[in-house]
């Protein structure tokens, strides 16, 4: 059985290393921040400066996806990736985003190439209503090889705080609707390159696969779906979202926890669940076991919204009314701030 640590991550060293990080964050904290880390984006109060608004800001990268878009000397959706990680997370605590900075390094500058990275930002955040207003780019030769590059991205929103969105609202019984991914999104990439065995055999990229109806390089280059304008239409319609789980590296285990108060769980009824082909792909060709694939992947689901079951229906109408599939996969329930699937 393949797992994500055989490919070389390792998702429990990640956790001890996030423990051993925290008092040295916590250290430098002022009476302004609200949430400690952990949670997808942190909050800072605008009290100080007589304002009600609280600032909520996330930072993020697009990981080995980029591998992906080196082999297949294709550029333009990668930013829109860069963005999506960072907005979707910031919209998850109620957040409007405002704006976004990128940050770029390569081992050899390329205008071309850059500027097709940028047109991937600009339209993510076009597709987010977030102003892209900065970033740096830096040329490191004898540091990244000539032809590859890393991409992080910074975004900053902002919430009232009445309706900031934060684990005490969820309740006992709330209804968890999944919001349909567009694919693999951007997690879990050294895991897929493994399975497919894609950098020492780069073209099997070029393969067309008949589940997937298309290659499977452009599946894997589909961008991170981005949620913003799903979230924030809930919110102005007035439905009372308790809560969001955006999912990311490590999966239903890791995010959906995030969202939860300590005393709950979220029991998600597997037979619900839209899995998507791609992952049914990767699953049968790695020998990946269903635990794992849940632990690593979003199998389909980019984003669990927490609402009470009286307004399940309500938001289930407003998001497909909106363009996003979206569906009941379980509920809340009294637990140790875990994930059960059934």
């Amino acid at each position: 059985m393949t797992t994500y640590k055989d490919a070389g991550v390792n998702i429990h060293e990640g956790y001890r290393a996030v423990e051993k990080i925290k008092n040295l964050a916590k250290s430098t904290y002022d009476k302004n921040v609200l949430i400690d880390i952990g949670s997808f984006g942190s909050m800072y109060s605008l009290h100080d400066f007589e304002s009600d608004y609280i600032l909520v800001s996330g930072t993020d990268g697009v990981g080995t996806k980029l591998k992906i878009a080196f082999l297949m000397d294709k550029h333009d959706t990668i930013g829109i990736d860069c963005v999506a990680m960072c907005v979707n997370d910031v919209v998850s605590l109620g957040a409007k985003p405002l704006f976004f900075l990128d940050y770029f390094a390569c081992g050899k500058l390329k205008a071309e190439k850059l500027q097709d990275i940028i047109k991937g930002i600009s339209e993510g955040c076009k597709q987010s209503s977030c102003s892209l207003i900065g970033g740096e780019t830096a040329e490191m030769p004898g540091f990244y090889k000539e032809n590859e590059y890393d991409l992080a991205g910074f975004c900053v929103g902002i919430v009232h705080k009445d309706k900031a969105i934060n684990p005490s609202k969820i309740k006992i019984k709330d209804a968890l609707i999944a919001i349909k991914s567009s694919g693999v999104h951007s997690n879990g990439f050294s895991l897929i390159r493994k399975v497919f065995n894609v950098d020492n055999n780069p073209n099997v990229l070029n393969k067309y696969i008949d589940s997937l109806g298309t290659t499977l390089g452009e599946e894997l280059l589909k961008p991170t779906k981005i949620y913003v304008k799903a979230i924030l239409s809930l919110i102005s319609e007035g439905i009372d979202v308790h809560g969001i789980a955006h999912i990311t590296g490590g999966g239903f285990y890791e995010n959906i926890p995030r969202m939860l108060p300590k005393n709950m769980k979220a029991v998600i009824k597997k037979e619900t669940i839209d899995v998507l082909p791609i992952f049914k792909l990767v699953m049968q060709e790695g020998n990946i076991e269903e635990k794992e694939m849940f632990s690593t992947f979003n199998m389909g689901v980019g984003m669990v919204i927490a609402v009470s079951e009286s307004n399940a229906e309500k938001t289930i109408f407003n998001l497909n009314n909106n363009g996003y599939e979206a569906y009941i996969i379980g509920e809340v329930n009294e637990g140790q701030n875990e994930v059960e699937i059934i």
